[in-house]
């Protein structure tokens, strides 16, 4: 059975793990743990004012996450969506219950736009988020509080 629950520490490892081994050996992003701190802090870094983190899990393993950082003014950054290769596609449509999650909780708390970044080779994330609703946009039309990460090179913009 396949769950989406709010972020829990006693998931934190699976997170952890999860994440580097898409980064690193999937995508050949060379992100450590050491350059993502807020991994090591997921409660205090996004469950916090309307931001917020879940996972989903199958048999209490994780198998995704998405995260939301409140940035002020309605507006939200979405973060750290990942999902294990053995579970992404349409048969179990995680990315989906993940996003429709983090958009009921936008709606919930007012939020009205969802900004992200992502680096160019992650393809079919870029259409995922084109078919979910998301606009491309430049990086200069990203609000000022929007945080940036060094590696993304492309900018989407979902009006809620």
């Amino acid at each position: 059975m396949i769950e989406i629950k709010h972020y829990n520490d006693c998931n934190k490892q699976q997170i952890i793990e999860m994440i580097l081994e898409i980064q690193n050996n999937e995508f050949n992003i060379p992100f450590t743990l050491k350059d993502q701190p807020d991994l090591e802090s997921i409660a205090s870094f996004y469950q916090i004012n309307k931001g917020n983190f879940w996972v989903a899990l199958h048999d209490d393993k994780v198998i995704g996450t998405i995260a939301l950082i409140d940035i002020g003014r309605s507006q939200a950054a979405l973060r750290k969506m990942f999902v294990a290769k053995e579970f992404r596609g349409n048969e179990y449509g995680i990315a989906h219950k993940l996003l429709s999650t983090l958009i009921e909780w936008c709606r919930s708390q007012d939020i009205q736009e969802v900004y992200l970044g992502t680096v160019s080779i992650l393809l079919a994330a870029q259409r995922f988020y084109l078919k979910n609703g998301f606009n491309e946009i430049d990086k200069q039309d990203l609000p000022a509080s929007f945080p940036l990460i060094s590696v993304d090179t492309k900018f989407y913009c979902l009006k809620i």
